[in-house]
């Protein structure tokens, strides 16, 4: 689910934000009784249902409404609020201390996230291009990329404060609210992630802003690679801690770099071809066996298609890897055709033993 900060409440109920909560209760239902699911079959239904209730959820709170308005504007919020040290904040103060660093409007960039979620960095994987007399050779590269690099300003943990995360003001750690629709559709109360920590139960405590709380940003970096002597097509070459950084202080990915070595690799074209042609060989041998000649003839016109697709996409200069990897397929392709092959054996069986059981 997106984050709160991405979100119009406003519009996503259809209302107004100076409309009252009689309006906000009424474009609810009404939204709600054409979006459930038990309703609407649509395939997206329930995503809307849950976040016309996440809407709901917020601006049928006064509390939650009035922290969600302060931020929209950047206005004081109409209230006290919770440091996240748990201290008391008072009137006229900063509105984000309890509720989050969110961008409506203002100077606060769109996009960020005050949800406290570390994840592991995912790997950058690079593809490198070699003849086969490099990958035999062995070689070295070098390639400058874009990756997420760890915040230099908070050091990966995407909090300014030396606590880094707090439990989230809104759930309260439960990381989902409840919806109460007992009196508007009689369905009961059910749950939807909480939108300002996106389901985790924590947030950030004073976001960076550099990073704004996810502990890493958007960098260009260089390195230098050896591939192997030896190397195939398909091979890989793994830099460690050279991938993705991770969310608020966690390992970064790593940087993989995949061998492609073209005259090595048997295309899907030239597979499907081998596996006709192997296919159709034990079956035209078995009817020219047997005399049947014009179920032979027959079978050679998908031989003929395979060994076409073979040929398009060219035999020459091939390696002796990609003629053991089409060998290999064309060897599957011929057990799938002694199997029909046993069964026409069977299916003869059969017909020949019915008249003595007779």
């Amino acid at each position: 689910m997106a984050a709160m900060n991405e979100k119009d409440y406003y519009e996503v109920l259809g209302v107004s934000p100076d409309a009252d909560d009689e309006q906000v209760r009424k474009a609810f239902q009404r939204k709600a009784r054409t979006l459930h699911p038990d309703v609407n079959k649509e395939p997206d239904a329930e995503e809307r249902f849950k976040e016309v209730s996440e809407a709901y959820a917020v601006l049928s709170d006064p509390e939650k409404r009035a922290r969600y308005d302060a931020m929209r504007s950047g206005a004081p919020a109409a209230g006290p609020w919770t440091q996240p040290g748990g201290s008391q904040g008072g009137w006229g103060g900063d509105p984000f201390a309890g509720f989050g660093d969110f961008p409506f409007g203002g100077a606060r960039p769109r996009g960020a996230s005050r949800a406290y979620n570390p994840r592991e960095g995912s790997d950058v994987e690079f593809e490198v291009r070699l003849t086969p007399e490099q990958a035999r050779a062995g070689a070295r590269r070098a390639t400058t990329y874009q990756r997420y690099g760890t915040c230099e300003a908070c050091h990966g943990t995407g909090s300014v404060a030396s606590h880094g995360s707090a439990t989230c003001p809104t759930c309260h750690g439960s990381g989902h609210i409840q919806v109460d629709v007992r009196d508007l559709l009689g369905l009961g109360v059910f749950n939807v992630p909480c939108p300002e920590c996106e389901g985790t139960g924590r947030v950030v405590s004073e976001p960076c802003e550099t990073c704004h709380g996810s502990g890493r940003t958007l960098t260009a970096d260089e390195i230098s690679f050896e591939v192997p002597a030896g190397s195939h097509d398909g091979d890989e070459v793994r830099v460690p801690g050279r991938g993705n950084a991770g969310t608020n202080g966690r390992a970064a990915g790593d940087f993989v770099a995949r061998v492609s070595v073209p005259e090595e690799r048997v295309s899907r074209r030239s597979a499907m071809g081998w596996q006709l042609v192997g296919l159709a060989a034990p079956i035209v041998a078995f009817e020219l066996a047997f005399g049947g000649g014009a179920v032979a003839l027959w079978m050679l016109l998908p031989a003929l298609l395979g060994a076409w697709m073979v040929l398009s996409e060219g035999v020459l200069h091939r390696t002796g890897r990609w003629w053991r990897t089409s060998m290999g397929q064309l060897a599957n392709g011929m057990a799938n055709g002694v199997l029909v092959v046993m069964l026409i054996l069977m299916m003869m069986s059969c017909t020949v033993r019915r008249p003595f059981l007779m």
